[in-house]
C-alpha cells in the first residue's frame, strides 16, 4: 500500500516538475525534394502510359508530407515550448540542449536523427505520409502505391497533438530501444545502428568473402565460420522487422537486447555449419568479423551512412551501445523483454 502511494506521489511530483519548466523541442523534417517531380524529368523516352498517373501520385505524396509539416508546426506553436525546426539534410552535429526531438517524415528521418543522439534525449517520430490500404489496392495493377511504413514512428497527424501533450505533461514514458555498437579495427565507430548493418562488397554482383565467430568475453562461443556470400546482415530488435524480416529472419520482441545475424545468399555452405549462418548474439556476447576481400563497405541503417573496409580489417559488433529512448504508444503495452 505504501509503495503504491509513493509511486503516485513520485508521478505527481514529476508531472509538476515537467510543467514548471519550459521545454525545448527540436523538429527534424524530411526534405520536400526527395519526391521526384515531373517538371525535373525527361519523359520523352518513357513509353509507360501510366507515367503521368505515377507522377500525380508522387506529387500527392509531397503535398501530404508538406501539409503534415505545416500541421505539426502549428500544433507546436500552440504549446508552451521553445522550439525550432530544421531539415534533416541540414543537420550535421550531435543533437544536444533539447528535451525532445520530433521527427516528421518516416523511419528514415528518425534513423538519421538517432545517429546524432545519445540516451539523454527522447525522440518521437511522426509518420507524415502513411500507407493507405485502399490506395494500394486501387493501383495494385498499375504501380506500387505503398507510402511510408513508419514502424518506429509513434504518431501521425491524426494523433500528434494528443501524443505530444501526454509527453510534455509527463504521462508517457519512452521505450528504451537497443542499438548496436560497431568497432572497426578495435576503434569505435561514432554511429550506433538502431536498425541494422550490412557488411558487403560495394558491388552487389561481387562475392563477399569474410569469416566470423561469436565470442563471450575473450572466449569463443562458436566455431570460426568462413563465408562466401552476398554479405552479412546484423540487426537489432527494432531492425528485425525491416530487411532482416524480408530476408526470412525472425521478428524479435522490441525490447530485446539480442542481435540477430544472417549470412546473405551463402555459396554452397557445408551442412555442418548451415545452422550457424542465421542465429542470435546475446547481450553478453559479441560478433567478430574478419573481411577478406580487397574492398567492402559497412552500411549502417541503410545506404546513407557508409564506412569503407579493406582486406584484413576486423569488425566487432555488440549490443553494448547506449539505448535510444523512443516514444511508441502503439507498442508500449505489448512489448516485453526477451
Amino acid at each position: 500500500m505504501y509503495s503504491e502511494i509513493k509511486k503516485k506521489l513520485q508521478k505527481l511530483m514529476r508531472a509538476e516538475c515537467v510543467m514548471s519548466r519550459r521545454k525545448r523541442l527540436l523538429m527534424l523534417l524530411k526534405p520536400l525534394d526527395v519526391y521526384p517531380s515531373r517538371h525535373n524529368q525527361d519523359l520523352s523516352r518513357v513509353k509507360n502510359p501510366h507515367v503521368s498517373q505515377v507522377f500525380e501520385y508522387l506529387d500527392n505524396r509531397c503535398m501530404v508530407h508538406k501539409n503534415a509539416i505545416n500541421y505539426c508546426q502549428d500544433v507546436v506553436r500552440r504549446k508552451l515550448v521553445d522550439w525550432e525546426s530544421i531539415f534533416r539534410s541540414d543537420l550535421s552535429k550531435p543533437i544536444t540542449g533539447v528535451d525532445l526531438v520530433v521527427t516528421v517524415g518516416g523511419d528514415g528521418t528518425l534513423l538519421q536523427a538517432s545517429h546524432l543522439m545519445d540516451d539523454s534525449v527522447p525522440v518521437l517520430g511522426v509518420n507524415s505520409d502513411p500507407t493507405q490500404s485502399k490506395e494500394v489496392e486501387e493501383f495494385s495493377d498499375e504501380f506500387d502505391a505503398t507510402r511510408s511504413t513508419g514502424y518506429l514512428c509513434g504518431a501521425t497527424t491524426e494523433n500528434f497533438e494528443l501524443v505530444l501533450d501526454n509527453i510534455l505533461e509527463g504521462h508517457m514514458d519512452p521505450l528504451k530501444l537497443s542499438r548496436m555498437a560497431i568497432n572497426l579495427n578495435s576503434q569505435p565507430i561514432s554511429t550506433y545502428a538502431l536498425n541494422d548493418i550490412l557488411v558487403a562488397h560495394s558491388c552487389p554482383a561481387t562475392v563477399s568473402r569474410f569469416s566470423f565467430r561469436i565470442e563471450s568475453g575473450d572466449q569463443p562461443a562458436s566455431p570460426l565460420i568462413n563465408c562466401r556470400s552476398s554479405g552479412l546482415r546484423v540487426s537489432t530488435a527494432a531492425g528485425s522487422t525491416a530487411a532482416m524480416l524480408s530476408a526470412g529472419g525472425h521478428v524479435m520482441p522490441i525490447l530485446s537486447r539480442d542481435l540477430q545475424y544472417m549470412v546473405r545468399e551463402p555459396i554452397a555452405p557445408a551442412s555442418t555449419i548451415s545452422h550457424l549462418l542465421h542465429k542470435f548474439v546475446r547481450p553478453d556476447e559479441s560478433m567478430k568479423i574478419a573481411w577478406s576481400c580487397k574492398y567492402g563497405l559497412i552500411y549502417v541503417d541503410g545506404s546513407h551512412v557508409v564506412y569503407p573496409i579493406q582486406h584484413g580489417d576486423t569488425i566487432d559488433v555488440s549490443s553494448k551501445a547506449p539505448v535510444l529512448n523512443v516514444f511508441l504508444p502503439h507498442l508500449s503495452h505489448s512489448s516485453t523483454s526477451k
